[in-house]
């Protein structure tokens, strides 16, 4: 019931998310689905800004649609932000306070984001910058994109919103930030459907479906031309983004409707399971209580109150699993609220009185379902038959229903412990995976608005610091950055290659082996010189790495003109998880985000405050944000499968312990059936063993069943997911082998519990009435 408590409170805190929104109802959001591509990520929740005013001035249908843009500060998720950037938001049309109901507490909703360089606080974001003074007037830095001026403080909302955000920029804003290159064209750009977001009020009377068709229109119309842009516009209502469908791009933290499901169902089966195990414990106890029928009836009861009795019983204990399971609680909600998913999605896991109201009419329906059949079968009990001897009785003789049960039970807890040692080695083995490039001893520096070249100049003049080189971002990580590339600019369809933009001291920092040509040169680089990898070679045809110098290849706009200079042995740039494929590095020093510093491995401490000392300096005082190589690597890969290593691993130890409990409930239920039975046996000269092999058996063929029917399954499934991931763990006979033996150790040890208890019954106690 925990667990399950866990799963409402946290559906329920996703389907509060927009409610409080009046017009909800009629808002949706455009997104972009790209056509050509059929996997889980081919929608993003992102799509062109240029849409809205066209839709608008030209279509009708749409009451008003209200334009975002993602890059003002840091990112909603907690991940590569900048320590000295103080707010996370985006940029907005000034009608989106109105649009999203917010109110100010300060400030005037009409002109908060009308004039550039303005910016709308949270109340929270001004107590933690400014304390409990007025903060509108205030200028806040924000990184590369200059100072802006406090122009509201929204009051505390009544609801929560999927849109996560500390600040709000206003979209005015832009037009001088694209113009100065300091953030990627989206205010009047038909191919970014990456960086904006659009959302719509429809008019009383309009359709989605209407809007839809004018999206359509649109698009057939601007991107016809456009070879690399084969998409489709489409609503989505505002209630239906979370929980919801999986997108990419996503604006804030939402719940996939996929896990929703996938959590009720582990709910389901861990409460049916226990329903009927608590069937099998009361059945098989059943023969303690045949006397009281028998005199409840003989004394007048009906057999509708004997029912009511029994079920009341059963409703009773389930409530006091309830209240129990609040202690429960108490240990599972933090470690639920420290899991990955839970802290960068920031789901909040508070109960209310609808979970309380939830959890109490599911805890009685628990324990009328798990109480039906015990009631029924101990209240047809007859009177004459229980009264005269109960050595007689047999309780569902001739049934499987509860063997099937274990059988059922046993095969998951195995798919699950094969599941559990799958992800986990698949986690080992990428966290300590060969890359082909060198990690040890290097740490990973956010630039931020540091000067490279002046940073790089200061750290060589020390020794504790080998060499620096500079990227756009770090390969084998999370994030990824990619051109269209053609090898001619008549061909139809363009290469989709990943870049890294880099310097000369790159490929020696990273350890990587050139297998033709240069590397950049320090005195003649220039940006349209790129070193590609084997892939890419193979990827544009040219026959080899040598074939492929001084050849051209053309980028996505088909006029600059690439000269490959060099050709690099193959390494993951990408996650593991995908496949090499073609990439590309480029000279261009104004990407430059990371600065790899490679330490001297005799004084690691000391480089270390060196290149803090000189960050700290050369940006006026900023803080510096640093990770080891190897350590940030292995974080990824603990973000991608450590919270499902734990979530399975749960799901493993509950599924074990509720099949155990349901194998103790049968067991039960054999060995009071056959105490006389064993009694004899020992009067006749049946050894110990002899009666628990006796009695073991049969528990036995079903624990062999559920290894039978559990291991194909076991293997499909997880060759499912497998399959989807590039460098993979095999299923190997010892994971399967180890899977089933802590399977038997356990249904051993549950049936041995039971049994080695009847064989050491005293026969004189048993048969002293026969």
């Amino acid at each position: 019931m925990s667990v399950c408590i866990i799963i409402i409170m946290l559906v329920s805190d996703q389907k509060s998310i927009d409610r409080y929104n009046t017009r909800a109802k009629s808002i949706y959001r455009i997104t972009t689905r790209n056509n050509e591509d059929s996997g889980p990520f081919n929608t993003f929740a992102s799509t062109s800004l240029p849409i809205a005013d066209k839709l608008t001035s030209e279509y009708s249908g749409v009451k008003k649609a209200i334009r975002i843009r993602s890059g003002f500060g840091n990112d909603w998720i907690e991940m590569g932000q900048n320590v000295n950037i103080p707010v996370a938001g985006f940029f907005a049309d000034p009608g989106f306070i109105d649009f999203f109901e917010y109110e100010l507490e300060s400030g005037s909703s009409h002109d908060a984001l009308l004039n550039p360089n303005s910016v709308v606080l949270k109340k929270e974001t001004a107590i933690k910058l400014y304390g409990q003074k007025d903060p509108v007037g205030e200028i806040i830095h924000v990184g590369e994109l200059g100072d802006y001026i406090v122009t509201g403080v929204l009051k505390k909302q009544r609801g929560k919103s999927h849109i996560k955000f500390d600040a709000l920029a206003s979209l005015s804003s832009l037009k001088k930030l694209e113009i100065d290159s300091l953030i990627t064209p989206a205010l009047d750009s038909w191919r970014n459907i990456y960086s904006g977001y659009i959302y719509v009020e429809l008019e009383k009377g309009t359709t989605p479906e209407q809007v839809e068709a004018n999206l359509a229109t649109i698009n057939a119309e601007i991107y016809s031309d456009m070879i690399d842009r084969n998409h489709k516009f489409i609503l989505q209502p505002l209630l239906a983004i979370t929980p919801g469908p999986l997108m990419g791009n996503e604006i804030g933290p939402t719940l996939p409707i996929i896990f929703v499901y996938f959590m009720a169902g582990l709910a389901f089966i861990i409460m049916i399971s226990a329903a009927f195990n608590y069937m099998n414990l009361s059945i098989a106890r059943a023969l303690t209580r045949a006397r009281e029928v028998g005199i409840r009836k003989v004394s007048g009861a009906t057999r509708k109150q004997l029912i009511f009795q029994f079920l009341s019983e059963a409703i009773l204990l389930s409530i006091i699993a309830l209240a129990a399971s609040h202690l429960i609680l108490l240990m599972l909600k933090p470690a639920f609220d420290a899991l990955n998913f839970s802290r960068f999605l920031h789901w909040d896991l508070n109960d209310n009185y609808i979970v309380h109201l939830i959890t109490l009419g599911f805890a009685i329906l628990v324990g009328i379902l798990s109480g039906l059949i015990p009631a029924f079968v101990l209240s047809s009990f007859q009177p004459i038959e229980v009264l005269k001897g109960l050595s007689g009785i047999r309780l569902f003789s001739k049934i499987g229903m509860r063997k099937a049960l274990i059988i059922a039970q046993f095969s998951l807890s195995l798919i699950f412990i094969i599941s559990v040692t799958l992800v986990s080695n698949q986690l080992q083995m990428m966290m300590h995976a060969d890359f082909g490039f060198r990690t040890e001893g290097i740490i990973n520096v956010r630039l931020n608005e540091a000067d490279y070249h002046q940073y790089k100049s200061t750290l060589l003049q020390q020794s504790s610091i080998l060499a620096v080189a500079g990227a756009s971002h770090i390969p084998a990580g999370g994030r990824i950055h990619h051109a269209d590339l053609w090898k001619s600019p008549t061909d139809e369809s363009s290469i989709e290659t990943g870049t890294f933009d880099v310097d000369e001291e790159y490929i020696d920092m990273l350890g990587l082996k050139l297998l033709a040509g240069t590397n950049f040169q320090s005195l003649r680089n220039t940006s349209n010189e790129i070193i590609i990898n084997e892939n890419a070679v193979h990827a544009f045809g040219f026959e080899s790495p040598l074939q492929a110098l001084g050849e051209v290849i053309y980028d996505e706009d088909t006029t600059t003109e690439l000269v490959v200079i060099g050709v690099v042995k193959d390494y993951h740039h990408a996650m593991m998880v995908m496949e090499i494929s073609p990439m590309l590095l480029r000279y261009r020093t104004d990407n430059f985000r990371i600065a790899h510093i490679r330490l001297n491995p005799e004084n690691m401490e000391a480089g270390i405050g060196v290149a803090t000392s000189a960050f700290t300096k050369i940006t006026d005082g900023n803080k510096i944000d640093y990770k080891f190589f190897d350590s940030e690597l292995k974080e990824y890969y603990e973000l991608l499968f450590g919270d499902i290593v734990r979530i399975v691993g749960l799901s493993s130890v509950l599924a074990l312990t509720i099949a155990c409990l349901g194998l103790l409930g049968i067991a039960t239920y054999t060995v009071e059936t056959k105490l006389k039975e064993v009694s004899i046996r020992k009067v006749l000269g049946a050894t110990d063993k002899q009666l628990v092999m006796q009695l073991s058996k049969n528990f036995i063929y079903l624990i062999l069943i559920a290894v039978v029917i559990s291991v194909p399954i076991a293997y499909f499934l997880n060759n499912l997911w497998l399959e989807q991931i590039a460098y993979r763990v095999p299923i190997s006979p010892s994971v399967i082998g180890g899977g089933v033996l802590i399977l038997v150790v356990f249904g051993l040890g549950t049936i041995g519990s039971q049994t080695y208890r009847a064989s050491n019954v005293s026969p004189v106690d048993n048969l002293r009435n026969e």
